[in-house]
């Protein structure tokens, strides 16, 4: 794998295509988003992409890390301080490795916010 997500054709052939300690994340990060709120889910420049109004998140797993990023993540750094800005924009990914902890229940709140700011403020990817 390399910094760019596996090649698949759908969300199950995504996490099919990884193993280790990123499958086993990006399968609790998958659950967690879509116990969350009602999500379309696709694949989008190799990563596992979600929408609501417009793209919303996203997970990619990397060789070394896999990234939960968001559309609005710059605005959700009062629910997850890791959140770093990502781009001009309102982008933001929480960057993780083997070793970092994350609670469901937070990325649970996280994505519901995202979904909330997509329908509250527009599709993200709508630049006025």
């Amino acid at each position: 794998m390399s910094m760019m997500g596996p090649a698949a054709a759908d969300p199950d052939a995504y996490i099919e295509a990884l193993s280790g300690w990123q499958r086993e994340r990006c399968i609790m990060l998958r659950a967690a988003v879509m116990r969350a709120a009602s999500f379309d889910e696709t694949i989008k420049w190799t990563n596992l992409v979600f929408m609501a109004n417009g793209p919303c998140i996203l997970i990619r797993a990397e060789e070394h890390r896999v990234l939960l990023g968001f559309w609005r993540g710059k605005r959700l750094r009062d629910i997850e301080p890791r959140i770093k800005a990502s781009g001009k924009y309102e982008l933001g990914n929480l960057v993780m490795t083997e070793g970092t902890a994350v609670d469901p229940a937070t990325v649970e709140r996280l994505a519901a916010e995202a979904h909330r700011l997509n329908f509250e403020l527009g599709n993200p990817s709508t630049r006025t």
